[in-house]
């Protein structure tokens, strides 16, 4: 099964619910299912900075699986990170979230 996640909510969905559960299985090779792509909203999308230690592990488990990392477009501009971003991450907006994802499209989607 191939799944993404939209990460909205604010406060600790990124640095709990990722940090501690979902990127440590996904290094192990251990997270069940094939995630295709992770897509962060509002101050979310700091997860994506360069030296942030969770952007940096997730972009070294995307450039060796495949699975795309977006920021919210208008969120990385208001937060003025949009030129700031871990190697591999993209910026855009719902129709280009469901383009990147046409050729690995999820069989489900996973807001948290």
């Amino acid at each position: 099964m191939k799944v993404a996640y939209i990460f909205s909510t604010q406060g600790h969905s990124v640095s709990y619910k990722l940090g501690q559960m979902i990127l440590p299985q996904l290094e192990a090779d251990a997270h069940g299912v094939e995630v295709v792509g992770m897509f962060f909203f509002e101050d979310n999308s700091y997860v994506l900075v360069k030296d942030n230690p969770l952007g940096e592990r997730l972009a070294t488990v995307a450039k060796r699986t495949g699975m795309l990392l977006m920021a919210c477009d208008k969120c990385a501009y208001e937060r003025e990170i949009d030129d700031r971003l871990v190697d591999g991450a993209v910026i855009g907006c719902f129709p280009d979230l469901y383009s990147a994802l046409a050729g690995n499209m999820p069989d489900q989607v996973i807001t948290l």
